[in-house]
């Protein structure tokens, strides 16, 4: 889907699964972040000691980075994948949705053989920042593909049309996808939008909408540090059986 890049692919397997039956699944945009041992969400520590405690099935954690761009000689990297990543995460098309059903599912299946579930309700996309405004988009696009959503301080503002979604959630008839918002005072602000009010109004559009959702709103910045305090309980909402 995207022609010409590169992309690291981490899986977290869990011990003893059964790989004759399909598992629970959950993908991880900007994966690096929510895998590291280190950081604020450890989200394979999350995902064992729920499993442990016999809170969630077992579940396959996919941990995906963005795409890196081929490089002209003296060009300037980082840049270069800041522009990459805006281009794949931020963008309102179907795209990156059909990135995930169309290749990364299908190489995570047979390179590691696995079997994963295909009910949507026990299929997640998680990011951040414009990484979550991307799960988000994916489950829009493929409801049937992806029921659930975790996006940590989304960017539903004006990068690339992001601000259309409080609108679109609106006036469009509710699709069966179950989201989970999270941001805080301190989150960012600068030319392309306020964050914190983009995800209250993103969060008001969901209620008005019907949609079964969940926003935590704190203090906090532009940062894990909040969504991985509540990641735990966040997992046990979203994952919830049906009322």
């Amino acid at each position: 889907i995207f022609r010409d890049t590169l992309r690291d692919v981490r899986l977290h397997v869990p011990s003893g699964l059964d790989r004759d039956r399909p598992a629970d699944l959950i993908i991880f945009n900007d994966g690096p972040w929510y895998m590291a041992r280190d950081g604020a969400v450890r989200a394979t520590h999350v995902l064992d000691t729920l499993l442990a405690r016999g809170e969630i099935a077992p579940t396959v954690g996919v941990f995906v980075t963005p795409g890196r761009p081929p490089l002209e000689p003296d060009s300037d990297t980082a840049a270069a994948a800041e522009a990459q990543r805006s281009f794949e995460y931020d963008s309102l098309t179907p795209d990156y949705g059909r990135f995930l059903i169309e290749e990364l599912l299908p190489l995570v299946e047979t390179r590691a053989g696995l079997r994963i579930t295909e009910d949507p309700t026990r299929r997640t996309v998680c990011g951040i920042s414009s990484g979550g405004i991307c799960a988000f988009n994916a489950a829009w696009w493929f409801p049937e593909a992806f029921g659930r959503v975790i996006s940590h301080c989304g960017s539903f503002v004006n990068i690339r049309g992001g601000h259309n979604f409080p609108y679109l959630v609106r006036s469009t008839p509710r699709k069966p996808i179950r989201v989970a918002l999270q941001s805080g005072e301190g989150d960012a602000q600068h030319i392309y939008g306020n964050w914190p009010l983009a995800n209250r109004t993103m969060a008001d559009a969901l209620a008005f909408a019907g949609y079964d959702h969940r926003f935590d709103f704190g203090t906090g910045g532009h940062s894990l540090r909040h969504g991985g305090a509540i990641f735990a309980d966040t997992l046990r909402w979203l994952w919830r059986p049906a009322e």
